[in-house]
């Protein structure tokens, strides 16, 4: 793997471009992780060549306009462009840390950017994320039983949205939802929702109950979070769903994908739960950046993806602190942020 970073000037200008959008950003520093290993050597033996990034692994691309192009330049320089014709080159100026064939991180003079780079599913284009997400089924019913205005109106103040999978519905012991009356489907849906920001990294720390938006001032529909490790889990009064991953974790509102329906103990026919102390909501600027992307989505890479990660983690680590100047703090960023994308 090679990550390509940027000096501080550099970072500010992809920042500037991307609008200070942080989904956008996410984009443009999967481009910059390449997924092989490149070095002055190795660009001099075998000359200009494509590589694959994570922003092309993660499906996002239009055709191949996720992978970039290494440059074999004139003289002993190199560089890399995106894969679009008669796009700028940005150079290699420093080779911050190689280790042949397992992995470089390398300073660029520019952003590697193409039209489209910076294009994401507005956060409140919620049904076009859902489905994207694999919650074709969510999505649908969210729209036609008008639930869909109280998420889009919760956006902006604080909605953490719980959306289960397709599979979800067809799961043993899932209620049927086509038989169920609209006050029924709209507290199902509504559970699934929590009126603030929580990423993940917040719902591990989460002591007590948590409020839906189809809670009672009794406590009633209210939710609980089990964690272990990085496994978090909802708790209901009716069992526990897994929160799989991260689909969008925009401040103040973060979707989360879980592998089971979310059922208030009242519509499973389990007695309701003794209600717990209420958990305090974090603020935005509590939350982490690097609260997982991503993703790192669907958007997110796989597992193995998130090994090369933690490598490329370590050893960027290691190569910044004892780099000096705008390469320290770029090789730094980088290797934050791109815990975020996966």
């Amino acid at each position: 793997m090679t990550i390509l970073v940027l000096s501080d000037d550099a970072m500010s200008t992809l920042v500037s471009d991307a609008g200070e959008s942080l989904p956008a950003i996410k984009n443009a520093l999967r481009l910059l992780s390449v997924l092989d290993y490149y070095d002055r050597k190795k660009v001099k033996k075998y000359g200009s060549e494509s590589a694959d990034t994570l922003y092309q692994a993660t499906g996002d691309a239009v055709s191949t306009t996720g992978n970039v192009k290494v440059v074999d330049q004139s003289g002993s320089n190199y560089g890399f462009s995106s894969a679009t014709p008669g796009a700028s080159v940005s150079t290699v100026t420093k080779e911050v840390k190689t280790m042949p064939f397992r992995f470089a991180i390398l300073e660029i003079t520019a952003p590697i950017e193409f039209d489209g780079l910076f294009d994401t599913p507005a956060p409140s284009n919620l049904t076009r994320l859902l489905e994207k997400a694999g919650c074709k089924r969510f999505a649908a019913l969210v729209a036609s039983s008008g639930v869909l205005k109280t998420f889009e109106a919760a956006m902006d103040k604080g909605l953490t949205l719980f959306a289960p999978n397709d599979d979800a519905f067809q799961a043993k012991g899932a209620p049927d939802v086509k038989k169920m009356s609209g006050a029924d489907l709209v507290a199902l849906l509504e559970y699934h929702a929590l009126p603030a920001y929580y990423p993940k990294t917040s719902l591990k720390a989460v002591k007590g109950s948590l409020h839906t938006l189809a809670s009672t001032k009794a406590g009633k529909n209210d939710i609980s979070v089990a964690a272990q490790g990085d496994d978090v889990s909802i708790a209901t009064g009716a069992g526990k769903s897994r929160v799989a991953d991260t689909v969008l974790d925009n401040a103040p509102f973060c979707l989360l994908r879980v592998d089971s329906l979310l059922v208030p103990a009242e519509l499973a026919g389990a007695p309701e739960p003794a209600p717990g102390p209420d958990a305090p909501a974090p603020s935005a600027a509590d939350a982490t950046l690097s609260s997982p992307p991503v993703p790192q989505p669907a958007d997110a890479p796989s597992v193995a993806a998130d090994h090369v990660d933690h490598k490329a983690k370590k050893t960027s680590s290691a190569a910044a602190s004892r780099s000096t100047g705008g390469a320290f703090a770029a090789a730094a960023v980088c290797s934050v942020v791109l815990a975020s994308v996966l």
